[in-house]
């Protein structure tokens, strides 16, 4: 027998653990601030675009949809070059970092727009100014290496990188960071809260007698509070308390 929840039940049982709920999501949004304001890095990002241009024989010669096509086609390998041993070693001389061309190759990004001849190289670093040093060193050495290795006379920078007078960083993210920890801790308690429902086999109404013992329920005695009992009928057996109506045993009783 296949059993089945509804709508109400679900958000009893929501009601009925919101606090294990909310004390999850509030967990869950103090220890991703915490993490991201007080043991993430900030990262900063800086970024320079170049044009590069296949050799003409001739001066005079105008551009045509071949070479422009050509051009497109050499734009991958221009990215795999740019990130290449050859080049990141001379940037890491150049610049004396304490890393290796593989560690800097992590730190570089570089990119094209579709049908584009304009590269954009990105340089990632915790330095605002090291990471502009980066990205413009980093062009700066394919400009000067890229006529030994490639049939390419011309590369031209388009907009140098630059660090303004206050930089923000592109990482950590606080309020994506946080946003996304109180959805996953929402989800959490959600979770926990049917999976302890789920869990609970005690016997809470006639109904679970019924479905789990297969007996069937002869009669209920209801729980009274004092706020249950009407106040005249307290008064009346109060009166005749006083009166003697009832003999003692029945005044023990009471």
């Amino acid at each position: 027998m296949e059993e089945t929840i509804s709508l109400k039940e679900i958000m009893e049982v929501i009601k009925k653990r919101m606090l294990l709920i909310v004390s999850l999501v509030v967990g869950a949004a103090l220890i991703s601030a915490i993490v991201t304001f007080f043991m993430l890095t900030p990262n900063y990002e800086a970024s320079t675009q170049f044009i590069v241009n296949q050799e003409q024989q001739d001066p005079a010669a105008q551009y045509n949809v071949n070479d422009i096509r050509t051009n497109l086609e050499l734009i991958n390998t221009y990215n795999v070059i740019i990130k290449s041993p050859a080049i990141l070693e001379d940037v890491v001389s150049d610049l004396d970092l304490s890393i290796s061309s593989g560690q800097l190759q992590q730190k570089i990004t570089v990119s094209s727009a579709e049908n584009s001849q304009v590269v954009t190289v990105v340089a990632t670093d915790p330095d605002p100014n090291l990471a502009a040093d980066l990205a413009n060193t980093t062009v700066n050495v394919f400009r000067e290496k890229i006529p030994s290795i490639m049939n390419v006379d011309n590369v031209s920078v388009l907009s140098p990188a630059e660090v303004g007078p206050n930089p923000s960083p592109v990482s950590p993210k606080p309020l994506l960071n946080i946003g996304i920890a109180i959805l996953l801790g929402a989800m959490v308690g959600v979770g926990i809260a049917f999976l302890l429902e789920y869990l609970d086999n005690t016997i809470k109404s006639e109904i679970d007698i019924d479905n789990k013992l297969g007996v069937p329920v002869l009669g209920v005695i209801s729980h009274m509070d004092e706020k249950d009992v009407r106040p005249d009928n307290v008064q009346t057996v109060v009166n005749r308390t006083k009166r003697g109506g009832f003999s003692g045993t029945q005044k023990k009783s009471i």
